[in-house]
């Protein structure tokens, strides 16, 4: 037997230690890691992480702009981002194209609904380097559910949408010089943000400006949540909701008028308000020439919210607080007579709007007439000092410190003794508007003077805590209230008298006090003044009822196109009396004129069974309106307590599936609570009255697909009256 013997092999042994070697220099490798957790000073954790963890922003609206009475001015609204799938990949199924199978007929049909040329969006679909989808930049975004529809019917193949959100006005040209707009910028990541470019969504662009919120979780490589995954949500804040003074069936009255003023006299512009004169709440405003929020058509002119920002000489309608300085001070002698026609001060001499007076007349009788020399003559008697105290007291010269920006102060001339004069008749001397309308409160309202303000409160939508709350103020004093009642009642005279100028301004079935005003206007350069009857500023600055006023109105018409018959009254009471009479109307403020109307107390419904709420309400002449599927309702609108009239809605919430009711004929209040209440998601198109839904009544709502309710406006329920009018006296300047 042959015995085997060891042979060393050199080769072997060292593969051995090269091998071995390594083995245990990768072993001593993996124990480090993981007791070290880094290489190379990074943190593999951390590594990981980064490329496992993933965040899905979640998009915060901006806050809505309400009225006094919960109605939308500005919200975000359902929108739709159009994009193109181009990879031919996609399709894999020939009959069932996925991709855009015709360039140039998907082009020829988009031309049609977005704002981008034929040949450009052809373009965009044949761009080269195989992308999966194409986007249509600012065109094709914030597409509306009308425009998305319309598109889908021609069943393009590879056109998808997706859910976007828009700045909504639904209200068209609607205080839009207040409102302002926003625009949606690209931010320096890429992203879209909407910012605020003017007016209260400029002011208050950083409280109207939500805060985005996220989804982390671990995913696989491919995207995919890892089981047992923890999911850190952090919620999106929208943005707080600013609540105005504005009254939504008023300011559209308004605009209604001034339109209408608009295309019959074509002026250079026009300026209104519409004021509550016991709190100092703006309940209207507006300009001409105006724009629409969504597309901004007709802002290129003026961007100046005319009622705070600009300032005009008053005209005629300083005389109200010339009269009340001589009232208060116990300088007003309303049967002593004076020489009307002319008035000299020095080397200048004034006149009187019909250029020779009327002989000797009383100082009511020049007041009823707005003759300038009676306020010369008035200033004598009380005194240039007296005078600007007063003016000083009704704030003019003086911010009026409404809660918005870029207030101008106007200016009081006082340097040389013409100038006193002529600003006792509004000449001369500026101011704003709202001065005029702060100013006015005070004849109103026994005497004291309110601040004016339009923002009522600013809400936190997500906890419901009031961010700010404005409240009445009360600025000053500035006549006693037997000197605001005395000025309140000659004001009406200048409406009942056969020789008063504001004879046009008169309602039916109330009693109108104010004063009309036609101011010379500067010129631009060169000095001097424009002349003749189209170059005036007309205005009236007016009150209703005079025992107890509710409203105050000023309205201001520049440069109006007359007939040769024609006063310059015709327009500005063609605004104030559709305005104030419609107004007091829908405040009921004359009750021997409308009907009686029963309320009801509501009781508590919660805990009770919807079913026994519904037969009692029903019984109480109440429409009950149930969302859920029965059972104990949880919440109710309106609450315990509150006072409703015979016919109206009542919604009571139960848990369960909510079934959808016809929402046909409802108003977009009521559609707005069942929104609210139900949590569905419901997009409103338009304003008014319901007039069709995109899911029927009846139907269970499974999911969250949007629901598209389209409103429709009905002819207006307080349609203007044609009256027969006198013709009146103030034709000329300085009326």
């Amino acid at each position: 037997m042959k015995k085997s013997t060891f042979r060393f092999q050199k080769g072997a042994f060292l593969m051995f230690l090269i091998y071995g070697g390594l083995f245990l220099l990768l072993f001593w490798r993996i124990v480090h890691l993981q007791t070290a957790n880094e290489v190379n000073g990074y943190s593999l954790e951390a590594e990981a992480a980064a490329k496992y963890a993933r965040e899905v922003p979640l998009a915060a609206n901006r806050g809505r702009i309400l009225d006094r009475n919960n109605n939308i001015i500005a919200e975000d609204t359902l929108a739709y981002k159009l994009v193109a799938v181009v990879k031919e990949s996609v399709t894999t199924n020939s009959d069932n194209p996925k991709h855009v199978v015709d360039p140039a007929e998907t082009a020829k049909v988009l031309a049609q609904y977005i704002s981008m040329e034929e040949q450009d969006i052809y373009k965009i679909l044949t761009r080269d380097g195989d992308p999966y989808q194409v986007e249509f930049g600012a065109a094709g975004r914030k597409i509306s559910y009308d425009t998305r529809m319309a598109i889908a019917e021609h069943k393009l193949p590879g056109i998808i949408f997706i859910e976007d959100t828009k700045r909504y006005y639904p209200n068209g040209p609607f205080a839009s010089h207040l409102i302002g707009f926003a625009l949606e910028e690209k931010q320096e990541d890429n992203t879209f943000k909407t910012v605020g470019k003017m007016g209260l969504e400029y002011t208050y662009n950083e409280e109207l400006t939500g805060t985005p919120g996220s989804i982390s979780y671990d995913s696989d490589i491919k995207g995919y949540l890892l089981p047992n995954s923890e999911k850190m949500i952090q919620p999106a804040k929208n943005g707080a909701e600013i609540y105005l003074t504005l009254d939504k069936t008023i300011q559209n009255f308004l605009e209604e008028a001034m339109t209408q003023v608009d295309q019959q006299y074509q002026p250079e512009s026009m300026t209104a308000i519409v004021a509550n004169p016991k709190t100092g709440e703006i309940l209207a405003m507006s300009q001409r020439p105006t724009f629409d929020p969504a597309d901004r058509i007709g802002l290129e002119s003026n961007w100046l919210n005319e009622t705070i920002e600009n300032v005009i000489e008053p005209g005629s309608t300083m005389k109200i607080f010339t009269l009340a300085a001589a009232i208060d001070s116990g300088n007003w002698h309303p049967n002593a007579t004076f020489q009307s026609g002319q008035y000299t001060v020095l080397d200048r001499t004034i006149r009187d709007h019909n250029r020779v007076g009327w002989g000797e007349i009383t100082y009511l009788q020049g007041f009823q007439r707005s003759s300038n020399t009676g306020m010369a003559h008035m200033l004598t008697i009380m005194g240039a000092d007296t005078f600007y105290n007063y003016l000083d007291r009704f704030g003019f010269g003086q911010k009026t410190g409404i809660d918005l920006p870029g207030e101008a102060t106007g200016t009081l001339l006082s340097r040389y003794p013409i100038n006193k004069v002529t600003t006792t008749y509004g000449q001369g001397s500026t101011v704003t508007p709202m001065q005029l309308i702060q100013a006015m409160t005070a004849i109103a309202n026994e005497g004291k003077m309110m601040q004016p303000y339009v923002i009522d409160k600013i809400v936190d939508p997500s906890s419901g805590e009031i961010i700010l709350d404005d409240e009445p103020i009360v600025k000053g004093q500035p006549v006693s209230a037997e000197t605001a009642q005395q000025v309140r009642d000659i004001l009406a005279s200048t409406v009942t008298s056969e020789i008063g100028t504001a004879k046009r301004f008169a309602l039916d079935g109330y009693e109108v006090a104010g004063k009309t005003g036609t101011a010379e206007i500067a010129k631009e350069s060169g000095g001097g003044y424009y002349f003749g009857k189209n170059n005036y500023l007309y205005s009236f600055l007016g009150m209703a009822p005079v025992d107890d006023p509710q409203l105050i109105m000023y309205i201001a018409v520049k440069k109006p196109k007359l007939a040769e018959t024609e006063g310059g009254s015709e327009p500005t009471s063609a605004v104030f009396k559709m305005v104030m009479e419609n107004s007091l109307k829908y405040f009921n403020i004359n009750p021997e004129e409308v009907a009686e109307v029963q309320m009801t107390k509501l009781a508590d419904y919660t805990k009770q069974t919807a079913e026994s709420a519904q037969v009692e309400l029903i019984n109480q002449g109440l429409t009950p309106i149930i969302i859920g599927e029965g059972g104990q309702i949880i919440e109710q609108y309106p609450v315990q307590g509150l006072e409703v009239a015979k016919g109206s809605v009542i919604f009571l919430k139960t848990d369960g599936t909510i079934t959808l009711p016809s929402f046909i004929g409802w108003s977009l209040r009521n559609v707005l609570i069942y929104k609210a209440l139900s949590g569905l998601s419901i997009e409103i198109v338009g304003e008014g009255y319901v007039d069709s839904q995109s899911v029927s009544e009846n139907t269970p709502i499974q999911d969250a697909a949007p629901i598209v309710v389209k409103l429709k406006t009905p002819e207006e329920s307080f349609a203007p009256q044609v009256e027969e009018t006198d013709e009146e006296g103030e034709q000329l300047p300085q009326d």
